[in-house]
């Protein structure tokens, strides 16, 4: 792939920041002049690979890049962390979506869960900049899975780290930390939450009795990313909304979560049997040595004599 490079969207840069969690710099100049924070761009790795929306993490307009943190957990975002500096996308596309509301709210807590962190982070220095106090909290399962904690620590007035198992930082929830503030008598004119469905939701339940105005950054299935599939419905204030080119950015008290999960377990059966081919195939691309198929589904009769 090294060759083609120079004529596709070439990574000059790539590295894990935690298991199966890894940062991708990738030269495409045009995206890293225009983009914004909260924007997104849709990627794909060859000619015949799906398209999947990132984050734009950061972006460097005097070196042309722009940066993605992508999480192994789909076939295509494990074909993206097999890739390194020298290596190319196919595509990328971008920049997509609406930018972030950033304007001078007062005092802003920016919520990241897992690799939400870095979809958060763009949006927490942009807030910072025009002047808000900032107050992040990173929330992750263990301490190897915090990311881009130092990052997140010097654009903020104040950061707290929480794991779920308390390996790192304080026990909890982000939930938890948040409620705690709260409570404390603490001034939240703006929350911003971004993570797994689960935690969005319940950062929007801690807030919406004290009527703190909170943001999500919605995760949809997408495809084209210009409204045309239809793929990235979501149901805001009892109204459908394309999250695409009407997002990917929402008010978290009129987003319908369960609709939201139900849509992204869709496909959820075909993303399985896709990842299981892939992972044969790469077993294969590591080990060549040839098995038959009855091997492969069932490994209990043990080896067997290639002739």
């Amino acid at each position: 792939m090294n060759q083609l490079a120079t004529s596709m969207f070439s990574i000059v840069e790539a590295w894990f920041l935690a298991p199966d969690i890894k940062l991708l710099k990738i030269q495409a100049p045009l995206i890293a002049r225009k983009r914004k924070a909260g924007q997104f761009v849709i990627v794909r790795v060859h000619e015949h690979g799906e398209r999947i929306p990132l984050t734009i993490a950061d972006a460097d307009p005097g070196l042309g890049t722009i940066t993605i943190i992508v999480q192994g957990i789909g076939k295509t975002t494990r074909q993206v962390n097999l890739l390194n500096a020298g290596d190319a996308l196919l595509d990328v596309v971008g920049p997509l979506g609406n930018p972030s509301d950033i304007r001078l709210f007062g005092s802003v807590a920016v919520i990241g869960g897992g690799v939400g962190t870095a979809i958060a982070y763009p949006t927490a220095v942009a807030l910072k900049e025009v002047g808000n106090f900032v107050i992040s909290i990173v929330g992750a399962r263990s301490k190897e899975l915090v990311i881009m904690e130092e990052e997140m620590r010097a654009t903020s007035d104040e950061l707290f780290v929480v794991t779920d198992d308390g390996s790192y930082g304080r026990q909890g929830l982000v939930t938890d930390m948040l409620r705690e503030l709260i409570e404390a008598g603490r001034s939240i004119d703006h929350v911003l939450a971004i993570g797994p469905i689960p935690m969005m939701q319940a950062v929007a339940e801690v807030t919406r009795p004290h009527k703190i105005a909170t943001t999500v950054s919605l995760n949809p299935i997408m495809v084209d990313g210009t409204g045309m599939c239809g793929g990235c419905r979501v149901l805001v204030g009892n109204e459908s909304r394309f999250a695409c080119v009407e997002g990917p950015e929402f008010n978290a008290h009129a987003v319908d979560f369960r609709m939201l999960a139900q849509r992204n377990r869709l496909y959820r059966s075909q993303e399985q049997a896709a990842l299981k081919k892939f992972e044969n195939w790469l077993q294969y691309a590591l080990d060549p040595t040839p098995c038959c198929q009855l091997e492969k589904e069932h490994p209990e009769i043990g080896p067997r004599s290639h002739t």
